[in-house]
């Protein structure tokens, strides 16, 4: 990848391909072990921060009810960490039906031990002359073998594993690593499953229950380094299992930045964004990941894939990207990408519109997108999830004497004086980034054209509260699992004339389903999160009580998947950017491509990796899926 006239570099010590084979060293290969049922936390890698197995986000942040039965956020990670939350108690159990005085003390429990591994004598003799860091414990097998559904999670809550999870852990450090790595599968016929931040949400990460030979996790996640940066061209070439977090942080003391900004930004990877086709809140200055992605190294099982030159664009038949992009860890590991990156922004400023309801407010982020006006993010929560933001006060906003003052004369003006009714009015999460001018100019036209669909300004602190919200649902939704509580979310894209109906139809369909089940009571709410000329991208959350149900997971899966019926039926797409994995690979044909274009799909998978050593399957199993 390095193509880049030297002189144009900043090139990192020791964290070039040539070189770095010489700062690898052999760790420990540890014998199968108990794993300590009450610990449940995973290292990671870069930052030396402990994240959960068995639940979303690090171990010293989660919600819990303090001896006054209030809700609190433990930490001090979040700009509301350590903080009380008055309200979200009351509100939960009114309107989402969350009793958080009923604990479910019954349904979870330790893990298993899970089967000893399936070694492969010959692979190990091999790659302990490769000097790898590697692992065969019990611990580590098992934070490898799954993602982060809510089906996930609840399986290891409730003591339990999937039939097949993988047998060692490898950390390669480098791009020749993985090459070694690769062909000592092949030779000895094992197989792979590339492992980036572990946020997936669509099964991917799952084993083939069917797979008996040696399946090798391969965590990326000691490829964590930028080998160089290029000012003049603005490019940087990174290692593709650093944590998106840490991207930036290492980018800031160089004035730099990528911007791209997925709601998992603590834990996913770059390379795992590529995987996926991945889009971040601030894609409306940054781009998706496939606008940032200039080259990147695909190791295959027959060789590396990659552009032969760093150009910004060029015309040289079908792109190797497009099939790289979204390539889900079937067809091989990527190891490195050079990247677009920016210059920091001079000012990032949050904001928020409240709107008489939610068509409104879907005007306003229509226009908005087309007068190619917008900023960094835009985001338009119904009315459920504003009501949901708005129970996310902490109490220091509640019972501060100049913000309760505020407060209440702000929701007299909205609801009094304007005539906006409470269980209808909606809002819009605004972050500009940019020089001052350019911020200034435009809110000037953002706000403009809110007050053309009736748009009131709702300020900085609610326009923040709505991003605190993106970063903890993970954090609630684990919460909830407390108190039989079962919420998940997934999204699409769909095109603008078809937003409204769909976002109705949906919710409606999801409350049809929910009935039909034995289930009185379903939390449903949706939000327009990334916005396009031609449409957008809508999520959708759902909850329900299954305290008393059979196999509510099953019912929970079964709603989503009468609801993602529906959006395929109102014109959507299967995923916006989460992707297809095993749980939507029955939407691949027709929804995503045709017969023929899925035909060639499973031509490139045959021609780069004939013997299925990346064994995951994931959207090559939608002719005959698991889910």
């Amino acid at each position: 990848l390095q193509t880049i006239p030297t002189q144009q570099l900043i090139n990192f010590e020791n964290n070039n391909n040539n070189n770095n084979n010489n700062n690898l060293s052999f760790l420990n290969f540890e014998e199968t072990s108990n794993t300590t049922n009450n610990n449940l936390i995973e290292e990671q890698k870069d930052s030396k921060e402990e994240i959960k197995i068995d639940g979303w986000g690090y171990t010293d942040s989660s919600f819990v009810v303090d001896p006054n039965g209030v809700v609190r956020l433990t930490g001090d990670r979040y700009v509301f960490s350590g903080q009380t939350f008055p309200n979200l108690r009351p509100w939960t159990e009114k309107v989402m039906g969350l009793r958080m005085g009923d604990v479910d003390h019954d349904s979870f429990k330790p893990l298993p031990t899970p089967p000893p591994p399936v070694i492969n004598q010959n692979f190990v003799d091999a790659i302990k002359n490769f000097e790898l860091r590697l692992s065969l414990n019990d611990k580590d097998r098992i934070a490898h073998s799954h993602g982060n559904t809510i089906g996930d999670i609840y399986l290891i809550r409730t003591g339990k594993i999937y039939p097949r999870i993988p047998d060692i852990v490898i950390w390669p450090q480098n791009h020749d690593a993985v090459v070694r790595i690769v062909a000592a599968a092949k030779e000895f016929k094992t197989a792979i499953i590339p492992f980036g931040g572990g946020t997936s949400v669509t099964h991917s990460l799952e084993a083939p229950e069917n797979e008996t030979r040696m399946i090798i996790s391969l965590d990326m996640r000691d490829m964590n380094k930028i080998l160089w940066i290029d000012h003049a061209n603005m490019l940087a070439c990174v290692q593709a299992g650093i944590i998106g977090k840490d991207l930036e942080t290492k980018l800031a003391p160089h004035g730099l930045c990528v911007g791209h900004e997925p709601d998992s930004i603590e834990f996913s990877t770059l390379g795992g964004w590529i995987a996926t086709r991945a889009s971040g809140m601030k894609k409306n200055i940054y781009g998706n990941i496939d606008d940032i992605v200039v080259n990147c190294r695909l190791v295959t099982a027959v060789g590396i894939v990659e552009k032969a030159c760093v150009v910004p664009r060029i015309s040289a038949g079908p792109d190797v990207h497009q099939f790289i992009l979204g390539s889900e860890g079937v067809l091989g590991v990527i190891t490195e990408s050079i990247i677009k990156v920016r210059l920091l922004p001079e000012v990032k400023e949050y904001d928020s519109v409240v709107f008489p309801n939610f068509e409104s407010g879907l005007g306003f982020v229509r226009e908005v997108a087309l007068k190619r006006c917008a900023p960094a993010s835009i985001r338009l929560m119904d009315n459920l999830q504003f009501q949901f933001g708005q129970a996310l006060k902490p109490a220091s906003d509640i019972h501060g004497k100049w913000f309760g003052i505020i407060d209440a004369a702000k929701k007299f003006y909205v609801t009094k004086i304007r005539g906006f009714d409470p269980n209808e009015l909606c809002a819009v999460t605004l972050v500009f980034e940019g020089d001052h001018d350019q911020v200034q100019l435009q809110k000037q036209k953002v706000f403009a054209i809110a007050s053309r669909h009736q748009g009131l300004r709702g300020g900085e602190e609610n326009g923040k509260r709505g991003y605190f919200l993106t970063y903890v649902i993970g954090y609630l939704r684990d919460f909830s699992i407390n108190f039989y509580y079962l919420a998940e979310s997934f999204e699409t894209s769909c095109p603008w004339a078809n937003v409204s109906q769909l976002c109705t139809r949906v919710k409606d369909r999801i409350h049809h389903s929910a009935k039909t089940k034995g289930i009185n009571h379903i939390w449903a709410t949706c939000r327009v999160t990334q916005t396009y000329d031609a449409g957008a991208c809508v999520y959708f959350y759902f909850g329900f009580v299954h305290k008393g149900l059979e196999n509510g997971i099953k019912k929970y899966e079964e709603i989503e998947t009468e609801a993602r019926e529906e959006v395929l039926a109102c014109g959507g797409s299967p995923s916006h950017h989460h992707g297809i994995g095993k749980l939507r690979a029955r939407f691949m044909l027709p929804y995503a491509t045709s017969k023929t274009g899925f035909e060639t799909l499973k031509a490139i998978k045959n021609q780069l990796d004939p013997d299925n050593i990346f064994c995951t399957g994931n959207f090559l199993q939608a002719e005959n899926p698991t889910y």
